[in-house]
């Protein structure tokens, strides 16, 4: 039984509050009771609602807890269901960005503080997600004790990039976004039937309705409010062609996982960034492609990537030549061998 608990924790701001969520299986099947996992979000939607979400009645956080990991994540100030600083209730350009990287890495030093004292270990996994993985950079080259792997999921990478147009008027303490623009956000560079191969038009409304609805002024205006600090360093960081954080220092194992579809963390960025990682301990780049993913582990316990080059091959025809070679003696060649009798091209990584 997986068991959810929402803490409390204080923000970098005084006076505020932050939601810290975890889920783990209870004491009696969890395999990996020293193993704790941090999710970070990224620019505009909250840990809560990003890896916490249900898809076909599962989460990112379930998916792990499952598997004995302890999962957390962390809703910054000014999102999710964290705590909205008082200047994001005044009209936006009374006030200046708020919630900039400084602030997060501030507020993630907070949360793996509470967990390595409520679970006594010495180190927590960090999984940030395109703004996330600026924030979760920094701080593991900054606390590198306290860091035991890093996953850069989007990476968000500027190196090269020209300097973007100056904006037309102040940022503001926070911006607004409304399910309008949620939704084209997310096809953004694809052609409508690309997107729904991914995630059905349905699937990604009720996403967004139930994301924006975290606001708690929602219910009146419609809309998300989201923080701009992160677009002021953005800003800063593109214009003067400085690194949003040194690579150098980090010294944990790395995985970076980059989209090919994606028009905003693309794939270059991410290879830039894999060859800034001179100090860590291990690294490595993976493209997730436009088709599909499955993981076989073999009888040996050796978990093989298996990538499907072709996006449209029905998922029913997938499960079935995936039940026909786990009953073969040699489960990773049955597969194989399944899908290739399907005519299913695939690739394989370990």
């Amino acid at each position: 039984m997986i068991i959810k608990s929402d803490y409390r924790i204080p923000s970098a701001l005084d006076g505020y509050g932050l939601l810290l969520r975890n889920k783990h299986l209870n004491d009696k099947d969890h395999r990996f009771p020293n193993r704790a996992v941090l999710f970070v979000h990224g620019a505009t939607y909250g840990a809560s609602d990003t890896f916490d979400y249900v898809i076909d009645g599962q989460s990112w956080m379930d998916r792990l807890a499952a598997e004995g990991v302890d999962a957390w994540c962390l809703d910054l100030l000014g999102y999710g269901g964290s705590d909205r600083p008082a200047v994001m209730s005044e009209p936006a350009d009374s006030n200046a960005p708020v919630v900039d990287t400084a602030h997060a890495v501030a507020e993630v030093d907070r949360a793996v503080s509470f967990i390595l004292q409520e679970r006594q270990i010495g180190r927590v996994d960090l999984i940030g997600y395109s703004w996330g993985s600026a924030i979760c950079g920094t701080y593991a080259g900054r606390f590198p004790e306290k860091v035991g792997s890093l996953v850069l999921s989007g990476a968000l990478w500027l190196e090269g990039m020209a300097p973007p147009d100056s904006p037309s008027a102040p940022l503001g303490a926070y911006r607004t976004v409304s399910i309008k623009a949620m939704l084209e956000r997310w096809a953004q560079g694809l052609e409508p039937a690309a997107i729904d191969r991914i995630v059905s038009e349905t699937e990604r409304r009720r996403w967004c309705e139930q994301t924006a609805s975290c606001d708690p002024d929602f219910e009146t205006t419609g809309l998300l409010r989201a923080p701009t600090g992160v677009m002021q360093d953005y800003l800063h960081y593109r214009g003067t062609g400085t690194d949003w954080y040194d690579p150098g220092l980090i010294q944990a194992p790395v995985q970076i996982v980059v989209g090919e579809l994606d028009r905003e963390t693309t794939p270059a960025q991410g290879q830039r960034l894999f060859a800034r990682l001179s100090s860590a301990s291990a690294r490595r780049c993976t493209v997730i492609g436009g088709g599909k993913q499955v993981v076989c582990e073999t009888k040996s316990g050796r978990r093989v990537l298996i990538d499907i080059h072709d996006p449209t091959a029905p998922i029913e025809m997938i499960q079935e030549a995936l039940q026909e070679g786990v009953n073969a003696r040699n489960v990773l060649s049955g597969v194989i061998s399944a899908l290739h009798a399907r005519n299913i091209a695939v690739d394989l990584a370990d």
